[in-house]
């Protein structure tokens, strides 16, 4: 058995798996979008990669296994297919769902780009849009791609192949996420290898806890927070009702939160939902701007016997998850621009988390000059990022073309975080024994934070560690 780190190596996003059976049974898990090359090629979306991202033969692949719907793990599953793959991909139901909600959405906004481009009249745009049609996927690559997902239940195994059996395990962090474990006999020896998958957090709004995984030969361990914890340690309910009364409440002003469609969108509006219906608190008129946060939304009422307990006796309750008095999901592009008219104390949440590309942009220029204004970022913002930029207490910051003065007040808190920290990774690796555990190998970070995650497991007596380079292959 080989096995080869194709993204996600010593950094955070693409991630890439290649495992080579005997028979020449090749299993791929994850396909993801490498956004950090993306945005270092000037772009807020993920890009298609060229037909040398992938260095081997799509032809060549067997099976897809896919751990969730994030695009960082599935974007560039319809490139997969377009470059000659025939085989299917296996995830669990709600990844499904997730899935091809991103994958639509990152086609329509390649169809987007690719229309703009054919506007111009320049002979130099017109190459790179001809380059363009080349590498962007389209929504009948997507189309293609769904048709050929089949979705399995978890904590049942599933035979794939002779010999060849995968399980995935509840991974929390987003609705459907797996750590996924396949287990092979290879020349009459038994083998099992868990892909992580990225870790979610314990208690986390909606989601279930992450599972631990059974006893395995190796694992594949995503790094995120290897390096740091979580800086509140107080509720989601809690952080969010401190900055709502500070914000717009004490002072009458207007909260803007980007918060990431698929994910984070949902967990925000459960809490504000508990904030109104189980403290009585004041109701903010409360805007969800973001089309694909409205899909997303459907999906995750679609699977409500999936989400933890608290969530499902909430519903069960309240009939509800997410609508309470004064909340209003926006559509359309004009009334999310009516909203900047809308004089009363609000909050406005809106895609990208990062504050680049999407609705929230428009926001953040129409709120970032006024001091009764605040801007509370929730999650990671990429080095960068107009998010990071604020974050950095830049003074002025060009959106679209026009510089603004930062004179609103800028904000972060990390309860709606997705991912695990140090601690919660620990716990994960920690049911794994040191004796039988044969390797690690440290996945989906920035490299300090594996070297740190790495000398943490040593500590705890886990010598045999490896931080692989991307296109690094190992026999198992």
């Amino acid at each position: 058995m080989k096995l080869s780190f194709l993204g996600a190596a010593r950094q955070v996003t693409g991630s890439m798996y290649l495992l080579e059976l005997e028979d020449d049974y090749r299993i791929l898990v994850d396909c993801g979008s490498d956004l950090e090359r993306s945005r270092q090629n000037g772009q807020d979306v993920p890009t298609s990669p060229q037909s040398s991202f992938f260095p081997f033969e799509a032809s060549s692949i067997n099976l897809v296994l896919l751990t969730h719907a994030h695009v960082d793990h599935s974007g560039n599953l319809p490139n997969l297919y377009r470059e000659g793959y025939e085989g299917q991909i296996l995830c669990t139901e709600p990844t499904f769902a997730l899935a091809n909600v991103l994958l639509k959405d990152a086609a329509s906004i390649n169809q987007k780009r690719i229309n703009e481009l054919n506007a111009s009249k320049k002979q130099r745009v017109k190459d790179r849009q001809a380059q363009l049609q080349k590498d962007l996927y389209l929504d009948r690559q997507v189309r293609e791609t769904m048709e050929n997902v089949v979705p399995i239940a978890f904590n049942r195994r599933f035979r794939v192949a002779d010999n060849v059996d995968v399980t995935f395990i509840p991974a929390g962090h987003l609705l459907g996420a797996a750590h996924i474990v396949v287990s092979v006999v290879e020349n009459g020896e038994k083998k099992s290898i868990c892909f992580s998958g990225d870790i979610g957090r314990k208690n986390y709004p909606l989601l279930v806890d992450p599972a631990p995984v059974p006893p395995v030969d190796y694992l594949i361990c995503e790094s995120t927070y290897g390096n740091r914890l979580h800086e509140d340690n107080i509720s989601p309910e809690d952080a969010l009702a401190d900055v709502i009364q500070r914000t717009c409440i004490d002072i009458p002003g207007r909260l803007i939160i980007p918060s990431f469609s698929v994910g984070r969108t949902q967990a925000l509006l459960y809490t504000l939902n508990k904030l109104y219906t189980e403290r009585d608190f004041p109701p903010i008129k409360v805007f969800s701007d973001s089309p694909m946060g409205f899909e997303s939304t459907k999906i995750y009422l679609q699977h409500v016997k999936m989400l933890n307990g608290e969530a499902k006796e909430f519903y069960k309750e309240n009939e509800t998850l997410f609508d309470f008095e004064n909340f209003e999901f926006l559509e359309s592009s004009k009334a999310s621009k009516a909203v900047s008219n809308y004089g009363e104390p609000c909050i406005i949440i809106s895609s990208s988390g990062m504050v680049q590309g999407g609705r929230v942009e428009y926001h953040v220029a129409e709120n970032i000059s006024n001091p009764y204004s605040t801007i509370l970022i929730i999650g990671y913002c990429a080095e960068g990022t107009l998010g990071w930029r604020l974050l950095n207490g830049q003074s002025a910051l060009t959106i679209k073309g026009k510089e603004h003065q930062v004179l609103a007040n800028i904000e972060k808190i990390d309860v709606f975080s997705g991912h695990g920290d140090r601690d919660d990774l620990m716990e994960f690796v920690t049911v794994q024994s040191p004796e039988t555990l044969k390797r690690i190998f440290l996945v989906h970070g920035e490299y300090e934070s594996m070297e740190a995650f790495r000398d943490t497991l040593a500590e705890a007596g886990y010598p045999q560690v490896v931080i692989p380079k991307k296109g690094e292959r190992f026999e198992l």
